[in-house]
């Protein structure tokens, strides 16, 4: 085996139409593909690529999903299924696919085409997730840049109920005392089981405009129309030039939300009745750890929290050196990944517990997960704090920042790919300048669907299908599969050693080869048992042709493993046998050693 110290400087020669691969080997060469020729990205620093991997796994995940699940499984007791589920799934899958990425320096796809050719299904599942991972996801960016616009105002629009868009329905905050209807009161008071506070009224009547159901589209809400675009159009300018021009981006969008985080962490401690929603959040209720519920909360969400089987890793990976330390990187961005969801979770809860003790309610009864902390649970609070629009414009835009490089790395992520089975077009600033473009502008249009009156249905569906548990705990079971057991031990150590110097520790496959297999297929089967029907708000239950819809945006992307695999077995030519063979045989590819461009 060729060390890694013989080969870092080693030249690539031609040898008639191969080229040679620094290992005995050859790979085929074609002379008239200028490809060759041109320079793939990399990040021009470590920071960089530590940086982006940050802000693409500390999303908004982190912040509204985290500190509720903490909360309603067990408080300090759910970290031990966190922590068990983050040591044996959430790190070694990370650091498989940061160094698949690393190795093979090309996309997601092209990745487990080189891999395993029968398994290019697995590159094109992740392909499919993160294509409809960011139609929906810049959704939420969309609605909080809405909202930071509005707060730029005295009174915080949803604080009171004399806007055109209130009902007589509508009940403001306790403390604000300007412009209050006294009829709206009055009404409340007599019919106070049908009431709705100022803050849901502003977020389901000013800014969803939300019809009776998915089945009522209606107009496009046109504020969020424009909003969407702005967020677009920013998305575009940190993408088209490559990762040398957002890997600088991201030492603002991924540092400064840090920054934001403590300054309302450091507010939120300040006010009376902190303690008890940190109380709450930190309990530890042991009994809840033989809920199997528990355990399957602690598994998804690492594999949310990660950002795995979306091939975002992967790409990530690939814009590094050939030997740059991965194994280490892997522990310092997990750390902060993990550390990050912990620590946003007293943020949030202290403020939730001043909220609950100014409505002399139980903390409990103002908890809400997803886009309900917020956009209603977090703005209500803030409604109760002194210098409130201040409070609101400093949250929202922490809310952007946080959502922000997540999403421009989702979109390098799709686009690489792309990019890599066109190198001789789309290696030029100009041509993926236009491709950058053309994509945008596609996604932008398909995600108008959820900025219509009946958007928000449309949203829940994309949220709870595309992207979900299960299909993310499909790929994530094949990906080990294909690299522990079809790709081998033997041959992933090698790539290792010839990386970075130094071979996996044995408990890494230990996890590979059977600890995630068994863990991803019992918490699908538990998850498949379980299984209840999306509906919105508890109270509007989804027709059945939606649900259908759902389900099948989930299969597009699991079925493309089976598929592909039948696909490649029917195409390929030759005996059963030979099929078979090369079906499975690695193919090797020129970055297994250092290029002098």
């Amino acid at each position: 085996m060729v060390k890694r110290s013989e080969i870092e400087n080693e030249d690539i020669s031609l040898d008639g139409n191969f080229l040679c691969d620094g290992k005995g080997g050859t790979v085929p060469y074609d002379r008239n593909n200028s490809s060759l020729h041109l320079k793939r990205d990399q990040w021009s620093s470590k920071l960089d690529f530590i940086l982006a991997c940050v802000g693409c796994a500390v999303g908004l995940g982190n912040i509204w999903r985290f500190p509720y699940l903490c909360y309603k499984n067990g408080g300090g007791a759910f970290l031990i299924p966190y922590i068990i589920c983050l040591v044996t799934c959430g790190l070694p899958l990370f650091m498989m696919e940061l160094a698949l990425g690393q190795y093979m320096n090309i996309g997601s796809v092209e990745t487990w085409a080189r891999l395993i050719p029968a398994f290019k299904g697995v590159g094109i599942a992740s392909f499919v997730v993160t294509f409809q991972m960011n139609i929906y996801y810049i959704i939420i960016l969309a609605w909080a840049a809405y909202f930071l616009v509005m707060s730029f105002t005295s009174t915080l629009p949803w604080s009171h109920c004399n806007n055109e868009w209130n009902t007589e329905r509508c009940f403001p905050q306790l403390n604000v005392t300007p412009n209050i209807n006294a009829s709206a009161v009055m009404v409340n008071v007599s019919t106070s089981d049908k009431n709705v506070d100022a803050v849901t009224e502003f977020w389901e009547r000013k800014v969803l405009h939300i019809s009776k159901g998915i089945d009522e589209p209606g107009s496009i809400v046109w504020e969020l129309a424009i909003s969407l675009l702005v967020v677009w159009i920013l998305v575009y300018f940190c993408v088209c030039r490559g990762v040398r021009v957002s890997g600088k981006i991201v030492y603002f969008t991924a540092l400064f939300p840090y920054l934001v985080l403590t300054i309302l962490l450091i507010r939120g401690v300040t006010l009376d009745g902190a303690s008890d929603g940190i109380y709450f959040y930190l309990k530890p209720d042991f009994s809840r750890l033989t809920d199997p519920q528990v355990w399957v909360d602690g598994g998804t969400q690492i594999f949310f929290s990660y950002v795995l089987a979306t091939g975002i890793v992967t790409t990530l990976g690939s814009y590094n050196k050939y030997n740059n330390n991965f194994y280490r990187d892997s522990f310092i961005i997990s750390a902060i990944n993990s550390c990050t969801s912990f620590y946003g979770g007293f943020a949030v809860f202290s403020v939730l517990g001043f909220m609950a003790k100014e409505q002399n309610v139980t903390v409990g009864e103002v908890v809400k997960s997803g886009p309900g902390l917020v956009f209603i649970a977090y703005p209500k609070a803030i409604t109760e704090m002194p210098l409130s629009p201040l409070w609101a414009i400093v949250f929202f835009f922490m809310i952007l920042l946080v959502g922000f490089d997540s999403q421009f790395v989702d979109v390098e992520a799709f686009l690489a790919p792309i990019i890599d089975a066109f190198p001789q077009y789309l290696y030029r600033k100009r041509n993926r300048m236009i491709l950058t473009a053309v994509y945008c502008l596609l996604s932008y249009l398909i995600g108008l669907t959820m900025l219509t009156e009946g958007g928000m249905y449309v949203f829940q569906i994309f949220d709870y299908y595309s992207a979900s548990g299960l299909v993310l705990l499909w790929i994530c079971f094949f990906e080990a599969i294909v690299v522990s057991w079809v790709f081998g031990e033997e041959r992933f150590q090698e790539a290792a050693e010839l990386m970075i110097g130094r071979r996996f520790p044995c408990w890494f496959f230990i996890c590979w080869k059977y600890i995630i297999p068994v863990i991803t297929s019992a918490i699908f089967i538990f998850s498949v048992v379980s299984f209840t029907p999306l509906t919105y708000e508890k109270t509007y239950i989804y027709p059945r042709w939606a649900q259908a819809i759902g389900f099948c945006m989930a299969l597009v992307s699991m079925f493309c493993v089976p598929l592909v695999f039948i696909y490649t077995l029917v195409s390929t030519k030759g005996t059963l046998r030979k099929r078979w063979q090369v079906m499975f045989t690695p193919l090797l590819q020129t970055h297994q050693i250092s290029v002098k461009q």
